[in-house]
């Protein structure tokens, strides 16, 4: 396995969707990077040679924030909302949705499991 910026890419894969196996990088900026070093995107991951590896790990490096340093970035953002208490660190605090979705129906991955709760015993009529 071809190792690109530190992590560990499928060998088999074309070059172009290998990258994507990195956290922050999609479709699009594979393809800048690949445009970028002037390697061709239907080239197998195991196919490319040290030199172009080594190119782009230093194009990532250079331009982007990949991996550990994201996910960190990332947490530090949701953090800063928290401490701010905003409407979002609010609703991030609570695991409700954050972008304005609908909870009265949906939003069972951000609400977890169904938590019944005893409802209201109807009183029957003599």
């Amino acid at each position: 396995m071809p190792r690109i910026a530190g992590i560990d890419v499928p060998d088999k894969k074309k070059i172009l969707y290998a990258l994507q196996y990195i956290h922050g990088i999609g479709e699009h900026v594979a393809a800048l990077i690949l445009e970028e070093a002037k390697i061709n995107p239907d080239l197998r991951a195991n196919e490319v040679s040290e030199t172009q590896l080594a190119q782009i790990t230093a194009i990532i490096d250079a331009k982007y924030l990949v991996e550990g340093a994201l996910r960190r970035h990332v947490s530090q953002n949701i953090q800063r909302l928290k401490d701010i208490k905003s409407y979002r660190g609010d609703r991030h605090r609570k695991g409700l949705p954050v972008r304005g979705q609908r909870t009265q129906s949906n939003a069972r991955t951000r609400k977890g499991k169904k938590k019944t709760v005893a409802g209201k015993k109807s009183v029957k009529a003599k």
